[in-house]
């Protein structure tokens, strides 16, 4: 596969397809490109006559990470992407994806570079503004106890939190972090936080927004909050696996919609 290095880290990327517009597709916090495709979350897979650049967050999967917490606020991550981009697709516009950490890192991108994105995908908005705050501090408790008492104590309070109805029926799957590490990406996680509610209103490029309902981890208030924002955006909320099916249809036909917006 190939690397790419940014700042303190080297991305691990893949690129599918031989032509066509580009489409790059982010992942969530503690997963990566391989768990996002194994829960069911590759939306790219739907795409045709797409090249489709999929890459694993510095500090996930098979990417490397520093032990500086800021490394792993949105805003950085988001100077990951547009680096990684300026290496792909110089210049090129593309089309935007990913879920929870990623949507967080797709808006920090959006309002620095907007010409940047042909359309926006935002799959489960995590917390924001408000609602970040509790979730914060349940991440920097979750950090103090892996370093108390290991990672099977973190994963064990996991297994007590609700399930989505929208993912009855995903596989489990663990962390895609190094238990070493992941202390440190989950207090830059409890650190950072969308821009500016203005400035995400400021954002014109076409976007969808997918979420799915049951989850307060990602609430479907900062989905709505989202649309209200963003002009002109349009979105759906899952209440089943089945809803979930019926997304990588949607985002393809959103990216072919914006493609054409974008050339008429």
């Amino acid at each position: 596969m190939p690397t790419f290095d940014v700042s303190n880290a080297r991305i691990d990327y893949d690129i599918t397809g031989d032509a066509g517009p580009l489409v790059v597709q982010l992942h969530g916090l503690t997963s990566s490109r391989a768990r996002d495709a194994h829960m069911g979350l590759d939306l790219g897979r739907a795409l045709r006559e797409h090249r489709v650049l999929r890459y694993d967050a510095r500090g996930h999967g098979g990417s490397t990470g520093s032990t500086a917490e800021a490394d792993y606020g949105w805003d950085a991550l988001a100077d990951d992407l547009l680096h990684l981009l300026d290496h792909v697709a110089p210049g090129e516009p593309v089309h935007g994806v990913g879920p929870s950490m990623g949507t967080g890192t797709l808006l920090h991108a959006a309002v620095r570079d907007p010409e940047r994105f042909r359309t926006l995908t935002l799959v489960v908005p995590p917390t924001a503004y408000k609602s970040r705050v509790a979730q914060a501090e349940h991440y920097r408790l979750g950090a103090s106890l892996i370093e108390s008492h290991g990672l099977s104590a973190f994963l064990e309070l996991g297994d007590t939190a609700p399930v989505p109805p929208a993912l009855a029926d995903a596989p489990q799957s663990g962390p895609e972090i190094s238990d070493a590490l992941l202390p440190t990406v989950l207090r830059g996680a409890a650190a950072t936080d969308f821009p500016a509610r203005d400035a995400v209103a400021r954002i014109a490029t076409p976007t969808l927004i997918l979420a799915w309902s049951g989850d307060p981890a990602h609430p479907v208030r900062t989905a709505t909050r989202l649309h209200e924002l963003i002009d002109g955006s349009r979105i759906v909320v899952a209440r089943t696996p089945y809803g979930v099916m019926a997304w990588p249809g949607l985002f393809a036909e959103h990216v072919i919609m914006g493609g054409v917006a974008a050339h008429a």
